[in-house]
């Protein structure tokens, strides 16, 4: 197997909010590369934020997010995005798809940003993530014709049609019954782990916490502890 995946490395990391009020304070963070890692703590313990961190989508006061040795917190607004097309697929709770499109043309969407000779691959590979996770890819129903536990496949397969090295998701299980989270659970670990990718969760969910190869505890942005696999 080829190791897709990024190493992480993140040292004094600090994110304020509003009136300075703590978000995370983070010394040292390393997760090596292919690692399957989830993130659980209660409501307002930064996961969601520290996921975003990592993904650039926020940048911190201070410390160094390295994916690789890229350090995406020195980034600049542009450059940072670029990396985070290249590099990282994300999914979230909410699928985000555009409702009227089929599922692979939701899985094809990043295929909107890349350059005209890379689209076909891009949309190839989607489609191929769609049959991996279930979905008929010949079905030009709308999406929002599809269950919640489709659509949250869906969405898992426009992540990976970009071929990331790194998958970071948000809760993607919350708003799924107990038999579509466990096999969306088992279908994300085997589908980062197949690749070699990095993958870390934000979830509450026992069943991707069990197949997880780490599970690190935050508490009021702190990290508290943690369980390995």
């Amino acid at each position: 197997m080829t190791m897709r995946g990024l190493d992480l490395q993140v040292e004094g990391l600090r994110l304020c909010g509003e009136g300075g009020r703590q978000l995370l304070q983070i010394p040292r963070l390393q997760i090596a590369a292919g690692s399957a890692v989830v993130l659980r703590g209660p409501s307002g313990a930064g996961k969601s934020t520290l996921l975003h961190v990592l993904a650039g989508l926020i940048a911190p006061q201070a410390g160094r997010v390295l994916w690789g040795g890229t350090d995406i917190a020195a980034l600049r607004d542009g450059p940072r995005a670029a990396f985070r097309r290249a590099r990282v697929g994300l999914v979230f709770q909410d699928p985000l798809l555009f409702e009227e499109l089929s599922a692979p043309d939701n899985a094809a969407l990043t295929a909107l940003y890349a350059p005209a000779a890379a689209r076909g691959e891009i949309a190839a590979r989607g489609r191929a993530a769609l049959a991996r996770l279930g979905l008929d890819t010949a079905d030009r129903r709308a999406s929002a014709s599809y269950s919640g536990g489709e659509r949250q496949r869906i969405a898992v397969a426009r992540a990976l049609a970009g071929d990331p090295a790194v998958l970071l998701a948000d809760e993607p299980t919350a708003s799924l019954d107990r038999a579509n989270a466990d096999r969306l659970s088992a279908d994300l670990i085997a589908l980062a782990r197949e690749a070699g990718r990095t993958l870390i969760v934000a979830s509450h969910d026992p069943a991707l916490m069990a197949l997880a190869d780490r599970v690190i505890d935050l508490r009021d942005g702190v990290i508290a502890g943690e369980k390995h696999g």
